[in-house]
């Protein structure tokens, strides 16, 4: 049998429901596990005693007819959905030692579901960051290691310890949000699934904001029916939510395995890779023969403001944090930095906030306020609101003629630590080229892994349906991972 930590959902349910394994048994080998892999920094607040608890408690009703679907499964959380009394920083230090005494509204649909929490994930600050290197924890590091090189790798952002801790067999599947790409990418670069869900899909009640127009919550699982069965567990109306939807959750599961023969796929011609032999343009043809072998119909489309795409979420995105950070002044919420007998109101602001805030925060912070300032409200704010609806007609248009939408997850697979990003954000920003119009336009998508590149690193690619169409969007991944086959794992190089 496979050891307990590589199990799936799907496999560790059966498992547990026949109770050939208990729950108990299986947190425990998690618990193992994750101690031996401080090295991944993937885990930043362990719930070690209440994992024990919960498991406890699900294997009473393993087997009887008060079994939940998620009865007995160990996850892992993202430090950015509050959970009662139990530490959430959104890795930032100006949220040093928070402690929440309310439950987010997808965590007290996991443990309702009988679920088990093994503690917070780590991720970059308030979720902006394409690395996980902006975290006050310091970067998650993802377990997978280039063939030619040592070098510690990113496992992606802002959900970084969602991916590694999965990829890693750290947890059985973890939660994630995705603002811009921050599911979908860490997935790409760990060799695992990650499904950004329509907006207002899944309730933001009990998450900390970065973007409120863009942010949702999602899973990072090992398999495309494991975040079926997630999605199931996490979505649902919300009414302390006002922009959650009041839509149907269906079983996602159950439509799994129907044939995808006659499903029309389209290629957006601005998503093309120019450079001939680019592993990631290689992938992603790769699974488009594959979408065609399984019948489907692969067909030119176009999204012609795509181009605009990056430019209009670093205006929208910005701004929507610098309004959602505004509370936290060390008065209202937050850390409160300490004032010198001469300083002032002021004085604490600025002391609060600069000692508080990491220099991505800041920078978009400060870029934010810009855009949202009198003198350039029209010129930058609403012209990018514009171009965002723009953005949504051009996959309204698509979305009469396909299915769904193809693309490559990310430009290249995962790069080293410290790479990116320390003298030019923009190069670092330009990771979420593929990822950032679903979020413009609301849309859900999904990254799976689709191949490795010429260093034995993972690949991802990306589908993106209408809204509302999860249960389509799982339908066409769940047959074209099973078409393609992945099973690549790393090695345990992490292990002490």
């Amino acid at each position: 049998m496979v050891s307990l930590p590589q199990l799936t959902i799907s496999k560790a349910r059966k498992l547990l429901s026949k109770k050939e394994i208990s729950s108990t048994e299986l947190t425990k080998s998690f618990i193992e596990k994750i101690e031996k892999s401080t090295l991944l920094n993937a885990f930043i607040e362990k719930t070690f005693d209440l994992a024990l608890n919960q498991a406890s408690k699900a294997d009473e009703v393993l087997g009887s007819s008060e079994q939940k679907p998620l009865c007995g499964i160990p996850l892992g959380i993202k430090d950015i959905f509050c959970c009662k009394n139990i530490k959430t920083q959104a890795a930032s230090r100006i949220l040093d030692n928070f402690i929440p005494q309310y439950e987010s509204t997808v965590t007290e649909s996991l443990w309702n579901n009988q679920a088990v929490m093994l503690g917070k994930l780590n991720m970059d600050e308030f979720a902006m960051g394409s690395s996980n290197e902006t975290s006050v924890y310091g970067p998650a590091v993802n377990p997978w290691k280039r063939s030619d090189t040592d070098d510690l790798l990113t496992p992606g952002g802002s959900s970084g310890g969602s991916s590694s801790a999965v990829s890693a067999d750290l947890c059985i599947a973890a939660t994630g949000t995705d603002t811009g790409g921050s599911i979908r990418q860490p997935a790409a670069f760990t060799g695992t699934v990650g499904l950004k869900p329509t907006y207002g899909r899944c309730s933001r009640w009990g998450i900390i904001a970065f973007a409120s127009s863009f942010d949702q919550a999602g899973p990072i699982t090992k398999t495309v029916r494991d975040s079926a069965i997630m999605l199931e567990s996490m979505s649902g109306f919300d009414k302390k939510d006002s922009t959650s939807a009041r839509v149907e959750v269906p079983n996602y599961e159950a439509s799994l395995e129907e044939s995808i023969k006659g499903t029309k796929i389209g290629l957006a011609r601005e998503y093309e890779l120019n450079k001939e032999g680019n592993s990631t343009k290689t992938t992603w043809e790769k699974a488009a023969k594959h979408l065609e072998n399984l019948g489907a119909e692969v067909v030119e489309i176009s999204l012609p403001h795509t181009e605009y795409a990056l430019p209009t979420y670093y205006v929208l995105a910005p701004a929507e944090a610098s309004s959602n950070l505004a509370r936290y002044d060390g008065i209202r919420y937050g850390r409160r930095s300490i004032l010198e007998p001469n300083e002032g109101i002021l004085d604490l602001y600025e002391k609060t906030r600069s000692q508080g805030f990491g220099n991505e925060v800041k920078r978009r912070i400060l870029i934010g306020t810009y855009v949202l300032s009198s003198g350039y409200y029209d010129a930058y704010y609403n012209k990018a609101q514009k171009i965002r609806n723009l953005i949504k007609t051009d996959f309204d248009l698509a979305f009469q003629k396909v299915d769904a939408i193809l693309t490559p997850t990310a430009p290249s697979s995962a790069f080293p630590l410290g790479s990116k990003g320390t003298e030019d954000p923009v190069e670092m920003y330009l990771n979420d080229i593929f990822t950032v119009p679903a979020n413009l336009a609301g849309l859900p998508a999904i990254s799976l892994p689709a191949g490795l590149d010429d260093t034995r690193l993972p690949l991802g690619v990306q589908l993106i349906a209408n809204r509302w169409e999860e249960r389509k969007l799982l339908n066409i991944a769940f047959n074209l991972e099973k078409s393609l086959q992945f099973n690549e794992k790393p090695n345990s190089w992490w292990e002490n």
